[in-house]
C-alpha cells in the first residue's frame, strides 16, 4: 500500500491552505512533516487530507492504487493520535484499547490477547483496570497510542501527539514510538514543529512552509545540505546564526569591519555578497580548530535548557547564539571571547539558496 499526492491543493474553512503538494508515502515508511513554530504551515491539513476529514480543492490522493480523493474517513483504514489526549472517560484502559477491535467484531479471546500485547509494548499493562482520570498524562497518551496501534490500520497519523507532555516524557515516548513503528509494516506520518523530534524520529522528513513543500528527503541529508536558509533554520534548534558578508578575491568581510582570509572550503566561490550561517553547537568558548576565528561578544541572555546552556550574544556586526553542554552562568552585558570554526560555515547566495555546506562531522 502507498499514498500518493498528485498536485494537491486545499483552501477553505479554518484549516491552513496547502499548494501543489506532490508526495509519495511508501509501504512501511515513517515520514515526519515538519513546519516552523508559529503560523499556519499545512502539517495538520495534510494529516486531515490523508484521513479523509477534508477533501482537496485541487488534485488527487491515490491510496493503494485507487483514487481516494472523495472516499470518506469512515471507509479509510486509518488510525489517528492527536495532540489533545483523547480517551473515553467512562471506559477502563482495557476497554479504551479494545474499542476498535469490538467494532471490527473480533472474538473476545483475540481481543484479550491483542490488548495485553500492545499494552505490554507501551508499558501500561498494569493499568488496564484503571480509568483515564486515574492516569498520568504520559499513561493517557500511551493508552491513546495503543488504541491506534491495535486497530490494525494500514496508515497511522500522529498529529503532534506529545506536544502537551513534559520534555523528559516526550523523549521517552518518542524513543518507544520509533521502535514500535519499525516493528509494524504500516505507513506512519508524524506532524511536528520540533526540529529535535524530527531528527530523533529519523526517516523521511518533509519541510513545510506556508502550505508549500520546500524540501523533502532523509532528515540527516536535509540537516547536512539544506536547500536554503529556511530549510536550515527548520532543522536547527536553537536556530542558526545568520549574517551577511562579502567574498572578494582572497578575503571575506563581515559587516565591513571584520575581515579574514578566504578559507580553502571557499575556493571556487565567486566574489560577491553572501549570507553566512553557523549552528549554535559549533561555537565554543575555547579554541579548538586551526581555523577558529576569535571574537569578543557581549552576552544578551543566558538560559538553562535541560542539561545545556543557550547563550545569546552580540557585537557591533552581528548576533551569535551558542548552545553549550553543561550549566554556565553569565551575567547580561558580560564580555566573553568565542571561537567560530570557519570550516563549519554554511554559505547561501542573495536569494538564500545553499552555495556551500560544511564538510563532514556537522
Amino acid at each position: 500500500m502507498s499514498i500518493i499526492f498528485e498536485d494537491v491543493s486545499f483552501s477553505g474553512n479554518n484549516d491552513a491552505p496547502v499548494y501543489n503538494v506532490n508526495l509519495i508515502f511508501e509501504p512501511g515508511s515513517a515520514t515526519v512533516l515538519l513546519g516552523p513554530k508559529g503560523g499556519k504551515t499545512g502539517k495538520s491539513t495534510l494529516i486531515k487530507l490523508i484521513a479523509g476529514l477534508i477533501k482537496p480543492t485541487h488534485g488527487k490522493i491515490i491510496i493503494d492504487g485507487i483514487d481516494s480523493t472523495n472516499i470518506p474517513v469512515q471507509k479509510r483504514n486509518v488510525a489517528m493520535v492527536h495532540q489533545q489526549i483523547i480517551n473515553y472517560p467512562h471506559m477502563s484502559v482495557f476497554e479504551n484499547i479494545a474499542s476498535p477491535l469490538r467494532v471490527m467484531k473480533i472474538k473476545k479471546p483475540q481481543i484479550q490477547k491483542e490488548v495485553i500485547e500492545v499494552a505490554t509494548l507501551l508499558r501500561i499493562e498494569n493499568y488496564l483496570d484503571r480509568y483515564p482520570a486515574e492516569l498520568s498524562g504520559g499513561q493517557q497518551q500511551r493508552t491513546a497510542l495503543a488504541r491506534a496501534l491495535v486497530k490494525r490500520a494500514k496508515v497511522i497519523l500522529l498529529n503532534e501527539p506529545f506536544v502537551n507532555l513534559d520534555y523528559k516524557l516526550r523523549e521517552e515516548l518518542r524513543s518507544e514510538l520509533k521502535s514500535l513503528l519499525k516493528s509494524r509494516h504500516t505507513i506512519a506520518i508524524y506532524a511536528t514543529q520540533e526540529a529535535q523530534e524530527a531528527m530523533a524520529l529519523g526517516g523521511i522528513c518533509v519541510l513545510l512552509q506556508e502550505g508549500k513543500v520546500i524540501q523533502q528527503g532523509p532528515a540527516s541529508d536535509i540537516y547536512r545540505t539544506p536547500l536554503n536558509i529556511d530549510a536550515a533554520m527548520m532543522l536547527s534548534e536553537p536556530p542558526l546564526s545568520v549574517f551577511s558578508g562579502t567574498i572578494s578575491g582572497h578575503e571575506v568581510s563581515l559587516g565591513g569591519s571584520l575581515t579574514f582570509p578566504k578559507t580553502h572550503a571557499m575556493e571556487g566561490i565567486k566574489s560577491g555578497k553572501y549570507f553566512f550561517a553557523l549552528r549554535p553547537g559549533h561555537i565554543r568558548l575555547t579554541p579548538f580548530n586551526d581555523d577558529d576565528l576569535e571574537l569578543t561578544m557581549r552576552v544578551e541572555l543566558a538560559e538553562i535548557s535541560g542539561s545545556g546552556t543557550i547563550i545569546h550574544t552580540a557585537n557591533s556586526i552581528f548576533k551569535l547564539v551558542l548552545n553549550l553542554a553543561g550549566v554556565h552562568a553569565y551575567k547580561t552585558d558580560a564580555m566573553i571571547k568565542v571561537y567560530v570554526p570557519l570550516h563549519k560555515l554554511f554559505i547561501f547566495d542573495q536569494d538564500k539558496y545553499l552555495i556551500k555546506a560544511p564538510g563532514g562531522g556537522q
